[in-house]
């Protein structure tokens, strides 16, 4: 692609010019073991050169350090070098003991499963930590529905608006939206259920350009 470029740009076609020097930086930065996330374009020009590519070293990644238990908390001379070496990235390192975790969730009792990550030091599991850090990389949040039956979580987009994360469920429900009533999650958590949110004046009604929040539990009114 870069020669055949290059010829269109001694033609003086200025697209092809400004195309040709973003391939030129992707290839000199790939030969010397630089990832194309890691390279520095106008946001004019990724979008219109680099991300049509899908060129697997600008996909974003998570690095994942699997360590013993005493390295859990704090991360061995490994995990440094890990973090070293990809310190230009702008990417997440997690540190998981997934060996432990492993037998530590082979306890039936949750607070035991509690008091033993305490004991070395960690707050929560890492498949917790694992499944948020992969949805923000993502760009991923989720909302909930809750019925009679049945609570259920939907993955939408970060920035989705409340018919958009309608049509996650049904296409019905996006075409023919017509309002959704919200609880914030932390207000949903505080109250306990949603009669005493409704009796608190916690209970919105949002239209068509809400942007749905993490963890909002929405019910869609729709017509179609």
């Amino acid at each position: 692609k870069l020669d055949k470029v290059k010829r269109a740009a001694k033609t003086g076609n200025k697209e092809a010019q400004k195309e040709e020097a973003v391939l030129t930086a992707i290839k000199a930065g790939l030969e010397t073991g630089t990832s194309v996330r890691a390279l520095d374009f106008e946001t004019d020009d990724y979008n219109d050169y680099v991300k049509p590519m899908q060129l697997i070293t600008d996909k974003p990644v998570l690095y994942v350090c699997n360590v013993d238990e005493s390295s859990a908390v704090s991360g061995n001379a490994y995990v440094d070098q890990v973090k070293e070496t990809v310190k230009n990235e702008d990417a997440e390192v997690l540190v998981l003991a997934v060996g432990t975790e492993a037998d530590i969730n082979e306890l039936d009792d949750y607070e035991e499963r509690q008091m033993f990550l305490q004991d070395i030091g960690l707050d929560e599991p890492g498949s917790s930590k694992l499944i948020r850090s992969a949805y923000k990389l993502l760009k991923q949040q989720t909302y909930f529905t809750a019925g009679v039956k049945e609570v259920r979580a939907w993955t939408i987009t970060i920035g989705d608006t409340a018919p958009q994360a309608a049509g996650v469920i049904h296409s019905d429900f996006e075409k023919g939206f017509i309002r959704a009533e919200v609880i914030a999650y932390n207000d949903f958590v505080s109250y306990g259920n949603e009669a005493k949110v409704k009796e608190a004046g916690k209970m919105r009604v949002e239209g068509k350009n809400y942007i749905v929040q993490d963890g909002d539990v929405m019910h869609f009114l729709f017509n179609v």
